[in-house]
């Protein structure tokens, strides 16, 4: 039996980040964003109290990419979406396991989010949060890894959002997991990202050694056919191996352009060194405008963006999609349920997987624990933006930082620069997350925390 637990506080901090570039990706161009932290006690049954941590950026336009919307009004609907999670939250009472309180907010939550037309996915991001920190509470209580706990279901994982799942399916992915000591970092080459030379995609100050590269796609099949023959050109000079992924963030219009896209890639010479190399495709279309593939889902291609919902995944394997990312910010129990179905569906031969994705993981907390939920459902490598577009630690107050450093060495070190990611021939490895809690040994400095802003249209309410 999972063991029960009472939520007895949240509380949500943010710290500004600055970027060392900028970072262009579908329609934006972003230089700095806040960081959120929570902070939530719980009180387990049996085992006394115990307080958790989760870290993620509040990143503009990509939850909610409605185009009337400014930057800053989109950063709005996910600190509403955490004030409306928290208060279903806490009005839960009783004693319930941690997947007990997760299950039954979600609903609530993404309804209420919608009378104040927070769009799906912006509305998971509160419980996705909540959760994290909520589960390296339970985890610290337990005196027990995130490895080993979750191997043992200690949330209660069940199938009561994913119908078409067993509860023994759930049970068997779990106790079955063998977490990866290292995953490959994907390194990503953003719109506005140099291309060849000094500071370019082959420049191993530059991708650190990556065998991996995720590539942004602009929606215009020439434009983007004539980049991807320069990136395919340059990383020709790498010297080693290499795979790549492209990434739309639902920038092609419809089915017709990113049929242009694909005959390039499947007949335009110069594309040969992408086309050979090429993984899969994120996202092309818009989540609202996802159509079948048809031919086209030959060539592999994942939702992102799309999955909004805990039956997104199933709806877009009907539509030809084969895949679909791991992001701890849009809840890592979907990413669990996803990567049973995937293994389930894949274990009469057929291709269904699940990806490692990284907008919103910096540097300590964050990054820890999307790392070890990708490790634990076997995701062999994945896009990781902090170590390239936030310079280390960025403004967190260098006492922390040297904490993380000090009690994850194998994840971080100070090579002259500042600590930074410690990255191993490519790989980030994971020996030091089998830490009791959620993938860390530390948590920040809630005091040199500030609370997090409130968002302008509660202002307004309680004017």
């Amino acid at each position: 039996m999972a063991p029960r637990l009472k939520l007895r506080d949240i509380a949500f901090f943010e710290r500004p980040v600055q970027f060392a570039r900028p970072f262009r990706f579908g329609a934006i161009t972003i230089d700095a964003t806040p960081q959120l932290f929570v902070r939530a006690e719980i009180e387990v049954e049996g085992r006394g109290s115990a307080i958790g941590a989760a870290a993620e950026l509040l990143v503009p336009k990509w939850f909610d990419k409605r185009p009337e919307l400014s930057p800053a009004q989109t950063v709005d609907g996910l600190r509403r979406s955490l004030e409306i999670a928290r208060g279903l939250y806490l009005a839960r009472t009783g004693y319930q396991t941690a997947f007990d309180l997760h299950a039954s907010c979600i609903g609530a939550q993404v309804a209420t989010c919608a009378k104040k037309s927070i769009p799906p996915l912006a509305a998971a991001y509160g419980p996705a949060e909540i959760d994290k920190a909520i589960l390296d509470a339970l985890l610290r209580a337990a005196e027990t890894s995130f490895f080993n706990g979750m191997a043992a279901n200690i949330a209660g994982i069940d199938a009561r959002l994913s119908p078409d799942l067993s509860e023994r399916d759930i049970r068997t992915f779990l106790s079955g997991r063998v977490p990866l000591e290292r995953v490959a970092i994907r390194h990503t080459v953003g719109l506005d990202d140099v291309v060849e030379g000094e500071g370019g995609v082959a420049d191993p100050r530059e991708n650190a050694g990556a065998r991996y590269f995720k590539l942004k796609l602009s929606g215009d099949p020439a434009a983007d056919g004539a980049r991807l023959a320069r990136i395919g050109k340059a990383l020709a000079t790498l010297g080693h191996d290499h795979k790549v992924t492209l990434d739309a963030n639902e920038q092609y219009a419809d089915l017709a352009a990113l049929q242009l896209l694909m005959d390039r890639l499947d007949h335009d010479a110069a594309l040969r060194p992408i086309a050979t190399r090429l993984l899969y495709v994120e996202q092309p279309m818009p989540r609202a405008r996802q159509s079948p593939l048809g031919a086209l889902a030959a060539h592999g291609f994942i939702i992102d963006e799309a999955d909004d919902s805990y039956d997104a995944f199933p709806a877009a394997r009907a539509l030809g999609y084969c895949g679909i990312s791991s992001k701890s910010c849009k809840g890592l129990y979907k990413s669990i349920v996803n990567a049973t179905r995937a293994a389930k569906w894949s274990a009469d031969g057929a291709r269904f997987f699940v990806s490692g994705e990284d907008l919103t993981c910096q540097a300590g907390l964050a990054v820890q624990q999307d790392l070890a939920l990708g490790a634990f459902i076997g995701v062999t490598h994945a896009e990781r933006n902090g170590h390239h577009y936030v310079d280390g630690f960025g403004g967190t107050p260098a006492a922390e930082a040297q904490a993380f450093a000090t009690a994850h060495p194998d994840l971080y070190a100070n090579a002259g620069q500042g600590i930074r990611l410690k990255i191993h021939n490519g790989d980030l490895l994971t020996g030091s997350l089998h830490a009791a809690g959620f993938a860390t040994s530390v948590h920040p400095d809630w005091s040199a925390l500030r609370p997090l802003e409130q968002p302008t249209s509660l202002q307004e309410q309680s004017a």
